[in-house]
């Protein structure tokens, strides 16, 4: 392997400086090698600070809290560095140093230490402390903002207004975001700690100087004091005034949370933006002048600049308004110029009529704040739960929903369309609960009759003032957000088999094989294809089965490949492979009640079953129908207060024809074969269906 140094040293440049600046501390230095570190410093603390200056946005300089540990090293390196030359050399540490001494003090070591005192303070007390807090309040409150921020991108990625790769890409900002502040936050004590060891470097330097000056040197205490204290002020100088700049920056990158531009565009924009406060501003200050004592010239000039720059700013500010007025006017003229049938010459717009949404909800414009995140609505993120719930108890993702609002309907309404037409709908009091008599209600409430929108069970809209009133009074409440979402779940739930589509199977496939590539392998296309196995997932649906268990309804289907030319038998033997799910789903409490068919039903069911080539129908005369549904009826309404859901059980051969007999009279009717109930569970027939 070729040993290049220079490709070494170049991808590992902060390696090597960090190393040399810890090295720095021991080894030392010469006097024109000090000047040319501290001249470095300052060109870094500078250079720090112009970013700072013309960034957007704090994480387009994310490496600054790395960068402030990094400057504080090489700074208290210097120190150190400049303090052993100092006490060992006299006071001489460099021409830097000595410049920085001799212009600030200028023969007076009072003012000279009285300034240095001043710049510690205002970098400690003003610029370091203001920057720290801001720094421990925005990783606070960064933090506790993400989840909402998390929300909010989850529910654009369920609308479709973003996709996957945005809306990954906004989670790692916010991800970033919070990491960087709660760095910066950190980071501050740095420069706290500097500005510390900086006024224990004064001390050292001052203190040790007299002592090495009188002691060790014999100089007299006038030359003493006259040149340690030019060296101390002159090295506490060029620390602290990197170190100031290095402040400022933390402070300045801090603050930039609500910009969005550069900091120079956005003073000259945001000051442009108010010339009225500009003219005022001038007048205020001329205004001044009668005041005696006053310099009227610095004054006059002032006030006039403001007042100069508050007319430009207002003649540029009134242009720039009638442009955009222009330019509306034109948008407004050219759209309306460009007509309805021009539009639709485009054959590529009339495609765009074409699309129908799965899933869509209108709102009257009363409900919009309750899918409005911003106005605090809830709706959404109650969906994504719903959503979540429903992929976990039946198997199924359903799709994004698409809101809109309606100018056309009632205010309070509501639209759920499935496909693109219209399946349900209700409307809703804003500020009013939905009140159920829950069977213990003691007295009634003042209240709007009305009817719950999901299992039109009678209820009253009950106003907020008599909110505890009908608490007490024995009701239930449901607040509006609540209402929408259960009638929305129960649409979906009676629905799911018309919203699963091919490619949603292809999907659910494509999850399977990652775990179980062999059934998926050996099953599709092989044995049937997606479709053929979307109709018989939609067929569960359809009855309210899971579908979770994609392995075993696979493993069915190729297990049964010579019933397959028949539909509705294949999907017996797959509802009886999935017993356990189904006896689960229907069983309370180890058993299930049920209504059961008498032989002699049974056996006219059968009979009248004919085979096509299509497959086999029922043809059962209109009296036997009318008598059997009478009879069914009957003893539902019978044990209606002992099984609130009705369950029929029948012989296996018979369980596909009649529920498709019953679907056309009573389609909520659940309809179980003996084959379908595991053996663990206790059956308990409470009725008895006979012609």
């Amino acid at each position: 392997m070729k040993f290049d140094l220079k490709k070494i040293l170049s991808g590992n440049f902060v390696t090597v400086f960090v190393i040399l600046a810890v090295f720095m501390i021991i080894i030392p230095l010469p006097t024109w090698l000090l000047d040319a570190m501290f001249a470095l410093n300052i060109a870094l603390s500078v250079l720090i600070l112009l970013i700072t200056m013309n960034i957007k946005e704090p994480l387009e300089f994310s490496i600054f809290p790395s960068l402030l540990l990094i400057t504080t090293i090489f700074r208290l390196a210097l120190n150190i560095s400049s303090t052993k030359l100092i006490l060992s050399n006299k006071g001489d540490a460099g021409n830097i140093i000595k410049a920085f001494g001799s212009f600030v003090m200028r023969g007076n070591a009072l003012v000279g230490f009285i300034v240095y005192i001043l710049i510690m303070v205002v970098q400690l007390v003003v610029i370091t402390k203001g920057a720290e807090r801001v720094a421990e309040v925005t990783a606070r409150f960064t933090l506790d903002a993400m989840p909402g921020k998390q929300m909010a991108i989850d529910a654009d990625l369920n609308q479709g207004i973003i996709d996957d790769a945005e809306a990954k890409r906004r989670r790692d900002n916010i991800q970033r975001e919070s990491d960087f502040f709660g760095s910066m936050d950190g980071a501050s004590k740095f420069v706290k700690g500097d500005a510390t060891f900086s006024i224990v470097a004064t001390l050292v330097n001052l203190i040790g100087g007299i002592i090495m000056g009188l002691i060790f040197e014999g100089m007299d205490f006038t030359g003493v004091l006259s040149t340690y204290s030019i060296a101390t002020v002159g090295d506490g100088l060029c620390s602290q005034i990197p170190s100031l700049l290095i402040s400022v920056s933390m402070g300045m990158i801090v603050t930039r949370a609500a910009s969005q531009s550069t900091l120079n565009d956005d003073v000259s924009g945001q000051f442009a933006a108010q010339p009225r406060a500009m003219l005022i501003g001038g007048i205020v200050i001329i205004v001044l002048m009668v005041i005696p004592g006053f310099p009227k010239i610095q004054l006059l000039v002032i006030g006039g600049a403001l007042i100069f720059l508050g007319i430009v700013f207002s003649r540029n500010l009134n242009s720039e308004e009638q442009q955009m007025e222009e330019q509306r006017k034109e948008m407004e003229e050219n759209k309306e110029a460009l007509s309805e049938m021009e539009y639709y010459k485009d054959i590529n717009n009339v495609y765009k009529l074409l699309n129908v949404e799965p899933i869509e909800m209108e709102f009257g414009y009363s409900l919009i704040p309750l899918a409005d995140e911003s106005a605090g609505g809830t709706l959404i993120e109650r969906i994504v739960i719903f959503r979540k719930q429903y992929a976990q108890e039946m198997g199924m993702v359903f799709p994004s929903i698409r809101m809109r609002d309606n100018q056309h309907i009632n205010p309070n309404q509501y639209i759920i369309k499935i496909r693109g037409e219209a399946v349900a709908e209700a409307e809703i009091l804003m500020d009013h609960f939905l009140a159920l008599d829950s069977g213990n209600v003691m007295k009634e409430v003042d209240g709007i009759d009305t009817v719950e929108p999901a299992f039109q069970i009678p209820a009253k809209w009950v106003s907020a003032d008599n909110k505890i009133a009908a608490e007490i009074a024995g009701y239930t409440l449901v607040d509006p957000t609540s209402v929408i979402v259960t009638h929305l779940s129960e649409v979906i739930k009676s629905h799911a088999h018309e919203l699963l589509s091919r490619q949603d199977v292809k999907t659910m496939l494509d999850k399977l094989h990652e775990s179980n590539p062999a059934i998926v392998d050996d099953t599709v296309p092989g044995v049937v294809s997606v479709a053929y196995l979307q109709k018989e997932l939609a067929m569960l649906l359809r009855e309210n089965v899971p579908i979770r268990d994609l392995q075993v309804i696979l493993e069915t289907l190729s297990d049964n490949q010579k019933n397959l030319g028949d539909m509705d038998i294949t999907n017996e033997y797959v509802r009886q492979a999935l017993k356990r799910t189904i006896t689960h789903r229907f069983a309370d409490a180890g058993q299930v009640r049920v209504l059961t068919l008498d032989a002699e039903t049974e056996n006219k069911i059968i009979s009248s079953v004919k085979k096509s080539e299509q497959g086999s129908y029922l043809a059962m005369d209109p009296q036997s129908i009318q008598k059997l549904i009478g009879s069914l009826n009957e003893q539902i309404e019978r044990v209606r207060d002992i099984i609130p859901s009705p369950i029929v059980l029948t012989s296996p051969i018979v369980r596909i024809y009649f529920k498709k007999l019953i679907d056309q009279f009573m389609p909520n009717i659940t309809v179980l074969s003996y084959n379908e109930i595991d053996n663990s569970v206790q059956i308990q027939a409470v009725g008895n269906v006979a012609i």
